[in-house]
C-alpha cells in the first residue's frame, strides 16, 4: 500500500542571530531591513519568501558579524513549515491546489486567527496538506470551514 504523505521539502540555507537559532524554532520571515544594505552575506540571509513561515531543522557552525544580530548571524537549514488554517470545506481535499483568500475582517470572530493565520498570504498558492477536522468555532458569515494544514506551492 502506497503512503500518501507528502515528502519533506529540501532544506535551504539562510542565516539568522546565533543566540535564536535554535532547532525547531518557527519564524515569519519578514524581508529586509535598511540595516542590510552593503552587507557581504545578504543574499543568504534574504533567500526566503516574506511572509511565509519557515522552521529551522539545523544549526551550522558556520557565523557571520550581523548589523541587524547583536552576536552575530549563523547559517541554519530551515524548511517552510506548514500553516494551520480555515478554508471553505469545498476547498478542504487533501493535496489540491488553492489560492489562500484570507479576507474576512471580523477581527472579534473566535476563528479569526486561523480564517488569517501568520504565514499565509492571501492571493498566494497552496496544497492542502492535511484536513484536520471542523473549524473550532461556527463562522459568524455561516461559511461551513474546515481546519487544514497547508503548504507554500
Amino acid at each position: 500500500m502506497k503512503s500518501e504523505k507528502t515528502a519533506e521539502p529540501k532544506p535551504r540555507v539562510t542565516l539568522i542571530g546565533c543566540e535564536i537559532a535554535r532547532v525547531d524554532l518557527e519564524f515569519i520571515y519578514e524581508g529586509p531591513l535598511p540595516e542590510c544594505e552593503g552587507c557581504s552575506v545578504r543574499k543568504a540571509c534574504h533567500n526566503l519568501h516574506p511572509g511565509r513561515k519557515y522552521r529551522i531543522v539545523g544549526v551550522r557552525k558556520t557565523r557571520h558579524p550581523c548589523s541587524v544580530h547583536h552576536n552575530e548571524a549563523c547559517a541554519v537549514e530551515v524548511v517552510e513549515s506548514p500553516v494551520r488554517a480555515l478554508i471553505g470545506a469545498d476547498m478542504a481535499i487533501r493535496n489540491t491546489r488553492i489560492v489562500f483568500d484570507g479576507s474576512c475582517t471580523r477581527k472579534g470572530c473566535e476563528n479569526f486567527c486561523l480564517c488569517n493565520p501568520d504565514g499565509a498570504i492571501p492571493g498566494e498558492r497552496y496544497v492542502v496538506a492535511d484536513v484536520i477536522g471542523n473549524a473550532p468555532a461556527p463562522c459568524e458569515k455561516g461559511r461551513i470551514l474546515q481546519l487544514v494544514d497547508l503548504r507554500g506551492v
